[in-house]
């Protein structure tokens, strides 16, 4: 939760969530009170759904022209989320209230910081859905979200020459997460599961890597560059007795 979102959660006068897990996120900052329910079915029928989402919308609106209304979501709101729903319902029934989005934590930039994984300057980032063991393929660089059956994606990205890692529910305090290279440990279907797939080739070279490459044997570190690479060699042999000729600068 991000100061922004807390603040705007505290001030609503309903905080409506789309389910279970988002709700655990509202109680956190405001009372059950002030807490409102809406219905969204499981289902991938259209006319079901659209129904679904009109009824929230008339649900929220009377409120939300009078006072504030929030509504609260997992990772970024506008990232694979409920609310782009709510947001185009409200805005064809009931375009008078007016809308602030609140950015959000998604697992997008999350993924990085569990999975330790760094995305360098240089480098690129594609967003994939991986839903029923799809592997997608192309760039160098991907982050599934969706994959709900870990062994028919890896197999299908391995064979495309991939290194993957999977996460499981990071930085979510309902359940247990996981991060692992072995697509069994996680074969059991589970929404809120997302992989990184990296080409082993589209590493970036970055400068600062100079500073590693130019440590010696005991791990002295030099600034990277080859003078000073140069003139660390001659101090080591000057300590060590030796005479060396070449550049004195």
């Amino acid at each position: 939760m991000t100061v922004r979102g807390k603040r705007a959660l505290e001030a609503a006068d309903v905080v409506y969530s789309p389910g279970r897990l988002s709700r655990t996120v509202a109680t956190k900052h405001v009372p059950e009170s002030r807490i409102g329910d809406l219905d969204f079915p499981m289902t991938r029928d259209e006319e079901t759904l659209r129904s679904a989402w009109k009824a929230a919308a008339a649900e929220i609106a009377p409120t939300a022209r009078d006072g504030d209304v929030a509504f609260v979501t997992l990772g970024d709101p506008n990232v694979y989320s409920t609310f782009g729903h709510l947001r185009r319902t409200m805005a064809a029934f009931h375009p008078e209230v007016e809308l602030e989005v609140v950015p959000g934590v998604s697992a997008v930039t999350a993924f990085a910081t569990a999975l330790g994984v760094e995305i360098t300057a240089g480098s690129s980032l594609a967003l994939r859905e991986a839903d029923k063991g799809q592997s997608p393929t192309g760039p160098d660089r991907m982050i599934l979200f969706k994959v709900t059956d870990a062994p028919a994606t890896h197999a299908g990205l391995v064979e495309a020459g991939y290194d993957v890692t999977y996460g499981r529910r990071l930085f979510m305090e309902q359940g247990e997460t996981l991060v692992t290279e072995d697509p069994t440990e996680i074969d059991e279907r589970d929404y809120y599961t997302l992989a990184y797939a990296e080409r082993p080739d589209a590493r970036v070279e970055q400068a600062t890597d100079a500073f590693l490459e130019g440590a010696d044997e005991a791990g002295v570190v030099s600034d990277g560059g080859t003078r000073n690479i140069a003139r660390q060699e001659r101090s080591e042999g000057a300590l060590s007795g030796d005479k060396m000729g070449g550049d004195h600068q």
